[in-house]
């Protein structure tokens, strides 16, 4: 949620820069919505990862349920990266 949060005040940043003609503010809500960006789809990786792993598991287990949630996790990832 912290990336989202980033990219959306950076964003706030940058259009006030651009507004006022403040180039220092510009530049540092463009820096902050492009942290903000890169944080978000470093979670979204590592949940599609984790859900990868966890469904793989469930799968040599033979356990629907722990296969499920690995899915579930998997597709959270993916919606946190786009």
């Amino acid at each position: 949620m912290a990336g989202r949060k980033d990219e959306f005040m950076g964003g706030v940043k940058k259009g006030l820069g651009k507004l006022t003609g403040d180039e220092a503010l510009e530049t540092e809500g463009e820096v902050q919505q492009t942290g903000g960006r890169a944080s978000r789809k470093m979670s979204g990786a590592a949940h599609e990862v984790k859900g990868s792993i966890k469904k793989g598991v469930g799968d040599l287990i033979d356990s629907p349920t722990l296969e499920t949630e690995g899915e579930m996790e998997k597709v959270q990832g993916k919606v946190e990266r786009a």
